[in-house]
């Protein structure tokens, strides 16, 4: 079988796996559509078309502002983030599938590796310091309401802390050339190292050094031409803020169609606490600690634990549906067309 064969059969498997252990909670999903008001619920699909937009426009609205993909469609373009969105979610890799499927797949149109993770680098950066500025007005609306425990507020500002500090570093390692070498030379003997321990030393090595000095050189050159055009920033940044008061208002719509109605803000600051964890678990989409720490940070904020757990669940089952039946079609589509060495040829001559 070729590589193309094995990833869709394995994607297969994955799928199958995931439904298998979510079994409990889409029986339990399933079980409380008896108290849910569909027309409501029914919000979450233009919503989630909405979001998965919005994700990809912080791409491309960065690299058309470089210049690139201008010819391509706008529903060429809605594809590929369906199908980045169906990675991320799907295959367990703390979210590092999805950035090498999108990286791949901007590949195709001509797009560096190195501008092609930029562009990525730059998605995350504006989604984080778009849910950064979000988080502050949470925390001024929950200090209003006078009803959230401490601890939540202090997890918000350690949040925020977090991000900040994230930012700067990739700040300062991309803003000196000399620091982009030094950290190209650590990564790729760090690479090979564990490449070299993990078989037993029949493969010394994986990358080349001078394809990882190349990469970050490029997303070095690609920072620097930021600092000289902050504007380049801003549609992301736009988009961002679109994209995360969409994530989040995913939740607040299964909880209205439960009929639970109360302040959005404790549901974004456990919006961002539990996908800040689903980014150090390498389960599909952070399954498992996403739902969990989500509940325990709602209960804390004064919601009843079985309202924090059904609306919950409720929510992230209908957002795994979605991812599915959304990102999977287009997905095996794309593996299947440009998944040979000829898939750039293809796109070229479409």
């Amino acid at each position: 079988m070729s590589f193309r064969a094995w990833l869709s059969l394995l994607t297969v498997v994955i799928l199958a796996v995931i439904v298998f252990a979510s079994r409990k909670e889409l029986v339990l999903a399933w079980e409380l559509l008896g108290r849910v008001d569909l027309w409501i619920l029914s919000l979450m699909i233009p919503m989630q078309i909405l979001i998965y937009y919005a994700g990809g426009e912080m791409i491309f609205s960065y690299l058309r502002s470089k210049g690139q993909l201008k010819k391509v469609k706008r529903y060429q373009l809605v594809r590929i983030a369906l199908e980045g969105n169906f990675v991320n979610h799907v295959l367990p890799s703390g979210g590092v599938s999805g950035v090498s499927y999108l990286t791949w797949r901007l590949g195709l149109y001509g797009i560096p590796y190195g501008r092609a993770t930029m562009a990525q680098v730059v998605r995350h950066a504006a989604g984080f310091a778009a849910y950064a500025a979000l988080l502050l007005i949470a925390l001024f609306a929950v200090t209003v309401d006078g009803t959230l425990n401490r601890w939540i507020i202090l997890a918000s500002a350690m949040i925020f802390g977090s991000i900040v500090v994230a930012f700067v570093s990739i700040v300062y390692l991309l803003n000196s050339k000399r620091r982009v070498d030094v950290f190209a030379s650590w990564l790729y003997r760090a690479i090979n190292v564990v490449v070299r321990r993990a078989t037993f030393g029949k493969k010394r090595k994986w990358l080349r050094e001078k394809v990882i000095v190349t990469f970050l050189e490029e997303m070095h050159s690609d920072f620097l031409e930021l600092k000289r055009d902050k504007k380049l920033l801003i549609q992301p940044m736009v988009w961002g803020i679109i994209y995360t008061l969409g994530d989040a208002g995913l939740f607040m719509i299964a909880f209205w169609a439960l009929g639970e109605v109360f302040n959005p803000a404790p549901i974004l600051i456990s919006y961002g606490v539990a996908t800040v964890a689903g980014l150090f678990v390498l389960t599909p989409g952070g399954a498992g600690a996403y739902e969990a720490v989500m509940v325990t940070f709602l209960s804390f904020a004064g919601i009843a634990s079985g309202v924090a757990i059904a609306g919950t669940l409720l929510a992230r089952v209908v957002i795994l549906l979605g991812t599915v039946i959304f990102g999977y079609v287009f997905y095996q589509h794309a593996l299947n067309a440009y998944g040979g060495k000829d898939g750039r040829a293809k796109i070229q001559r479409q």
